[in-house]
């Protein structure tokens, strides 16, 4: 993002202009441009898996155990349904591209099928969604190193912080000189960490109950209704990369190979976070907590090396997935949007308000449900299916296509609706 022009906002550059400037680290780099002139990608089909692996891999693995414990072991079965939802809707945003080739990304998409308004409400969703995974982020390091040091105190003007919110504001603190840089590419390459985090983290899992001693005995049960909207939910916000397909199609060498990527890419993701959920659960039963590193035993090697990576991650990936957010505030004041006080104005003023929705919503699980469930279904099942639906035309003529695509969407407004709903419930219960 160091070579964006003065008058320009991050969002209008593609994160992938060529083979040197690989930047995926934030998913929503290139959702604001309008249409342009279209350009020849320059991306190997190799770097494409790649980058598609680090888009799908994120902090959902750790909250996919809970998710099962949550619906029993037949809601794994959610897990596969959800993933095959989401490939499907991956090819349709493929499809809607090759209509028209000068759209880039994903709000080019929603323009092109709903116009303004489409371009808006695409744009919001993802929006929002960054905020509340920002947030997230800040809610994870807080319970981890609550968990690691929970005697951890501050007093603040006469106020006493308990460990969980000391931890979270300090973290606030270490990200937000990295929220003050304008050029991101290092932390670019940095954050491009997701798929070896969660190799890690899988493995260090493993580890603690093969060999540490945490044992695989836990029966758990066959099914639990009233969990379901939460397991599906936080199977939801396992496939939440929709938005940066466009950027990743746009860049590639071989456009032809990318729904082979898709199937790869879908099929190893799909079978890490269902190992790691099988796991959890064997080890942990319904004693699960909402991060599965927050269950295990802090004495043990293996389970310090999960927790490290799970901490690291984040604090890498904060600043390059609110930066879009932060930039497009500058650019509602346009006579001040380069001035340098006014950026960091602006930037403190974004973590100063993602600390206090994260000490204001303290439990990791219920805030991934909300954001599976409402935004995540919408961005990457919901909208995809209804943008295809009208820029193919597929609306006008009844068949099997248009079967299909009805019974995707009515799966994804089934999860918007209860998901949604069962995590508000969750969220005021834990206020």
């Amino acid at each position: 993002m160091d070579n964006i022009a003065p008058d320009e906002s991050s969002l209008t550059v593609p994160l992938i202009a060529d083979e040197e400037k690989q930047r995926l680290g934030c998913k929503l780099g290139d959702v604001e441009t309008n249409y342009r002139h279209p350009t020849t990608g320059t991306t190997s089909t190799f770097k494409t898996v790649f980058h598609e692996l680090n888009a799908l891999s994120g902090v959902g693995i750790l909250s996919i155990p809970y998710a099962l414990m949550s619906g029993g072991w037949l809601s794994l079965i959610l897990l596969f349904v959800i993933s095959i939802a989401a490939f499907y809707s991956g090819l349709l945003i493929q499809r809607c591209m090759d209509v028209d080739s000068n759209i880039r990304t994903y709000p080019d998409i929603g323009e092109r099928a709903f116009g303004n308004k489409g371009r808006l409400l695409v744009s919001v969703v993802m929006y929002i969604e960054l905020y509340m995974v920002a947030a997230g982020f800040l809610i994870l390091e807080g319970d981890n190193l609550q968990n690691l040091f929970p005697n951890m105190g501050l007093e603040v003007a006469g106020f006493e912080l308990g460990a969980r919110q000391s931890f979270v504001i300090i973290v606030a603190l270490v990200i937000l000189p990295t929220v003050w840089l304008d050029n991101m590419s290092i932390l670019s390459y940095v954050s491009a960490s997701g798929v070896l985090a969660s190799a890690i983290i899988l493995v260090s899992i493993f580890w603690t109950g093969a060999i540490d001693g945490i044992g695989f005995n836990e029966k758990g049960t066959l099914i639990n209704w009233n969990g379901i909207p939460t397991a599906v939910s936080l199977y939801a916000f396992c496939y939440c990369a929709h938005p940066v397909f466009p950027t990743l199609y746009t860049s590639m060498k071989n456009k032809y190979q990318f729904s082979n990527v898709l199937i790869l890419c879908f099929i190893l993701c799909t079978l890490c976070y269902a190992s790691m959920a099988v796991l959890g659960y064997l080890m942990f039963g319904s004693k699960v907590q909402s991060q599965i590193t927050l269950s295990l035993p802090t004495d043990k090697f293996s389970s310090r090396v999960a927790i490290y990576t799970t901490l690291v991650n984040p604090i890498a990936k904060y600043a390059l997935m609110v930066t879009p957010i932060v930039n497009v505030t500058k650019s509602w004041f346009p006579l001040n949007r380069n001035k340098r006080p006014f950026s960091l104005f602006i930037s403190t003023a974004f973590v100063i308000s993602n600390v206090t929705v994260a000490l204001s919503l303290p439990f990791f699980g219920d805030l991934m449900s909300l954001v599976g469930a409402f935004l995540s279904m919408t961005a990457s099942i919901v909208l995809p299916c209804l943008c295809y639906m009208k820029i193919s035309g597929t609306y006008r003529r009844f068949g099997f296509e248009m079967l299909v695509l009805v019974s995707v969407v009515l799966l994804g407004i089934a999860v918007v609706i209860f998901g949604t709903y069962t995590s508000l419930l969750q969220i005021i219960g834990h206020l």
